[in-house]
């Protein structure tokens, strides 16, 4: 039997830290999504320990600021995107209010720390989703395409094959092939 599941990056994170600080007796406060404030000193055996147990979940300490801000970058893009609510404001707008740099910053340091831009980053992040949305909620692409703020759905479309290498209705066809086949067994 297969079973299809729909999952949310943010609140599996933030389950998984909760757990391993609470284990570790670490007492800490939750601030922004990837913020932890930690309310005592900590051991560096602690410290190691909790940097260890994190990393097999993919999970890691950001010590660098660069590599931080592009963290907090990623996050707010994939929080804009991944969004319940359609956000229909720029981007650029979006990322410089939410971080509190110029985007011309924001985007230098990204692309010095990523060695691609905030705009291939935001692409991807929303195939990525227009794939989740074709998959689990089986939405049009009108809808899907109105969700994603594009302007139409050939622009969806040809984001959508020029990253897949496929168009969002053969990436359909094969879905439901696939779905048809394990029906079958």
């Amino acid at each position: 039997m297969k079973m299809n599941v729909k999952f949310d990056f943010n609140t599996i994170c933030k389950k998984v830290l909760e757990e391993k600080l609470e284990a570790l007796e670490i007492r800490y406060k939750m601030l922004n999504f990837g913020e932890i404030e930690l309310l005592d000193k900590v051991s560096v055996e602690k410290q190691n320990q909790l940097k260890s147990t994190l990393n097999e979940y993919g999970i890691e300490i950001i010590e660098n600021q660069k590599t931080l801000l592009v963290q907090k970058i990623k996050d707010a893009i994939v929080e804009m995107i991944f969004s319940e609510q359609v956000i229909h404001v720029k981007i650029s707008v979006y990322l410089a209010e939410k971080l509190g740099h110029s985007y011309g910053y924001i985007s230098n340091i990204f692309s010095q720390v990523t060695y691609t831009s905030i705009e291939n980053f935001i692409i991807l992040q929303k195939i990525e989703y227009a794939k989740q949305l074709l998959i689990l909620e089986q939405l049009s692409l009108t809808d899907i395409a109105h969700r994603l703020n594009y302007s139409s759905v050939a622009h969806l479309s040809t984001q959508f094959k020029n990253t897949t290498g496929m168009t969002p209705s053969q990436f359909q066809k094969i879905i439901s092939k696939r779905r048809e086949a394990e029906i079958q067994k």
